[in-house]
């Protein structure tokens, strides 16, 4: 129950955090902002749902995560690792060809990461494991 009190508390802080930089920035809501707020809008609803399918779970008094859950789990993260470490690459080469700032591709790089994860658990969901 505490591991789903703080996925709660951890959405509610990053979309806190989201409405106060909108609200305090100087958006131009180019492509760039739109993106990024997006991304993080995604990120933090997937840590919702994710919150949901838990704490209907301890009502019904079952685990928090079965087997096959965790299956998925650790699927989607050697999968999105994988694709994270092309991801990095890309963005390396970019770099150079680009003119944006280190931090801003650091930034990217860390949301798409989160991203590629939040992708890849749906596909692990949707088409299975691979060895069922």
């Amino acid at each position: 129950m505490k591991k789903t009190l703080v996925m709660f508390f951890v959405a509610a802080l990053v979309i806190l955090s989201v409405i106060v930089w909108i609200f305090h920035a100087k958006l131009t809501w180019g492509t760039q902002e739109i993106l990024m707020v997006s991304g993080v809008v995604i990120i933090a609803g997937f840590a919702l749902i994710l919150g949901i399918k838990r704490l209907l779970s301890h009502l019904r008094k079952e685990p928090a995560e079965d087997e096959f859950s965790k299956k998925i789990m650790t699927r989607a993260s050697s999968l999105s690792y994988y694709i994270s470490l092309y991801l990095w690459l890309m963005l390396m080469y970019l770099s150079d060809e680009t003119g944006l700032e280190c931090h801003t591709l650091i930034g990217a790089g860390i949301l798409g990461m989160a991203l590629v994860f939040f992708f890849s658990w749906i596909g692990v969901k949707l088409l299975g494991t691979g060895h069922e």
